[in-house]
């Protein structure tokens, strides 16, 4: 079983190998984007639910 773990980790490393890594530059404007888009969707849902919210009580009372 022990031998098992150590043929996975191995295999493991291997894989992580072939992965292309984003750039410092590339990881930074990717972060930006979604920061960017979160707060902008965010932004949108608060005032959605604001307005629901102001025409459930006008219909309501």
């Amino acid at each position: 079983m022990f031998a098992n773990f150590v043929k996975f980790l191995k295999e493991v490393r291997a894989e992580l190998k072939k992965v292309t890594w984003p750039t410092r530059r590339e990881l930074i404007g990717s972060t930006i984007v979604t920061v960017v888009v979160t707060v902008i969707i965010s932004v949108f849902i608060g005032f959605v639910d604001r307005l629901l919210a102001l025409a459930t009580r006008v219909i309501f009372g």
